[in-house]
């Protein structure tokens, strides 16, 4: 069942996004005292009573001005309102009546979508009254005074809105794929969402810094649902600024733990970059699933021995990742951009997988007959009795053994390569936990003694 759209509109820098958090119940729209901090379209869940519905948040409206990104901002607030069940118009309180607050409200009298009027930044509930009452002028019903930060008056504008939208039942909570799309500024990462969603939901430009929100857009597709996150372009640290993006840049880490599968997108043209190999580690600290998408392919002149030298360069330089598929696509022609979903099961398919202990066991036993542990200059050789996985998302195996410290990087690497050849876990990380003898030996003590206080 689709929820009904509440649509969030105003001038830049009266608090909308501040208005937003508020109705949604946190703090994932980027708040910042400068313009234009929104631009996209950005939807959110949320509920008042018996009501439930999704408050989209969009960039501040600006008519008289053909500069930057308001043009296109325009368009995403205009797409917002054209599917919209109802709208709140956010004005300012403290600056008073405005000729762009005039603008807008003559706009929105030719659209037949019920309208509210929140007069935020009233947070005097006195003085609110006051501040409201200039705002009858705009001739779209009752100014209600709000304060997004304080949460004054958002019941009685919830209660008017409720008005405006259908009862819903309860909906059954339907199981979907998260998947961040992450990489360095201007790589085509919206180009990729509004290719995969079919929509122009994203704001695509040249510029560097246009996304700077973490972008949620829920797609369907042959049964599945999978909710895709666009999020700002990652640069390095000492080139980001306090503000907008540098919020934005937290926003997008966010993405990459709350996602089950991050899809890296890497510039084609530009190859694999040391920014690339930053976030590429990033990701599989977060223990995240990845897929690699290499975009602007149709601008690479091509022979026969192109599409291998590049995977070859992407397996050398993104060693940290060198589990995870590539796909070489174009998000601006469409070349193989219906085939990245594909890849993304795969990846979350393995990432969420259980292997039974046996199955495990038979895969050491073969490892280690090949190759046996090494042994410490004493002669002592490293055991392993047998492994289990103790979860997944990402797999983690632990592998119970005499001593820990007598397997190092290069057995462990052997015994995830082997792991690898045997059962795939192609997409994912995969976790080793070594545990000792003394280790068991405490945790064994631990249970029985868990077992004689419960007798």
């Amino acid at each position: 069942m689709t929820l009904p759209i509440v649509a969030i509109l105003g001038r830049p820098n009266v608090g909308k996004s501040t208005l937003v958090n508020r109705l949604a119940g946190d703090n994932n729209a980027i708040v910042h005292d400068q313009p234009g901090a929104t631009r996209d379209r950005t939807y959110r869940p949320a509920f008042w009573q018996d009501r439930e519905f999704v408050v989209v948040d969009t960039g501040g409206l600006v008519f008289d001005d053909e500069t930057e990104f308001l043009p296109l901002i325009r368009e995403q607030a205009m797409a917002a309102l054209a599917e919209a069940s109802a709208a709140i118009f956010v004005v300012d309180g403290q600056t008073g009546l405005t000729a762009g607050d005039e603008a807008i409200a003559q706009w929105l009298r030719t659209h037949p979508v019920p309208v509210l009027l929140a007069v935020n930044k009233c947070e005097s509930p006195q003085q609110g009254l006051i501040q409201a009452n200039e705002f009858w002028g705009l001739g779209l019903g009752e100014p209600f005074p709000v304060s997004g930060i304080h949460g004054n008056g958002t019941g009685e504008l919830l209660d008017q809105l409720s008005t405006y939208l259908p009862l819903v039942a309860e909906i059954p909570e339907t199981p979907e794929i998260k998947v961040a799309i992450v990489g360095r500024p201007n790589v085509g990462k919206s180009s990729l969402l509004n290719a995969l969603t079919g929509e122009t939901r994203s704001i695509v430009s040249p510029i560097s810094g246009t996304t700077r929100d973490a972008i949620d857009m829920v797609v369907e597709r042959q049964g599945k649902t999978y909710r895709l996150i666009d999020t700002a372009g990652i640069r390095k640290k000492k080139n980001v600024d306090y503000g907008p993006e540098f919020f934005g840049i937290n926003r997008a880490f966010k993405a990459i733990r709350r996602s089950d599968v991050v899809m890296l997108v890497i510039d084609a043209v530009d190859g694999v970059t040391e920014q690339d190999q930053k976030l590429a580690g990033r990701i599989a600290e977060e223990g995240r699933a990845c897929v690699i998408v290499v975009n602007k392919w149709d601008a690479v002149e091509k022979d026969s021995y192109t599409i291998y030298e590049q995977e070859a360069e992407l397996k050398d330089r993104l060693h940290f990742v060198d589990w995870a598929q590539a796909i070489f696509v174009s998000a601006i022609t469409g070349q193989r951009v219906e085939k990245i979903l594909d890849v993304v099961d795969i990846a979350d398919e393995q990432h969420k997988r259980r292997v039974t202990t046996a199955v495990i066991n038979e895969v050491l036993q073969d490892a280690v007959s090949w190759h046996s542990p090494p042994t410490s200059r004493q002669g002592r050789q490293g055991k392993i009795y047998y492994g289990t996985q103790v979860r997944s998302q990402p797999p983690t195996i632990a592998l119970f053994v005499n001593d820990p410290k007598r397997f190092n990087e290069n057995y462990r690497r052997y015994i995830e390569r082997q792991f690898r050849e045997h059962l795939g876990f192609t997409g994912t990380p995969v976790r080793f936990l070594l545990r000792g003898k003394k280790a068991r030996e405490v945790e064994d003590n631990s249970s029985r003694a868990n077992r004689a206080t419960r007798v």
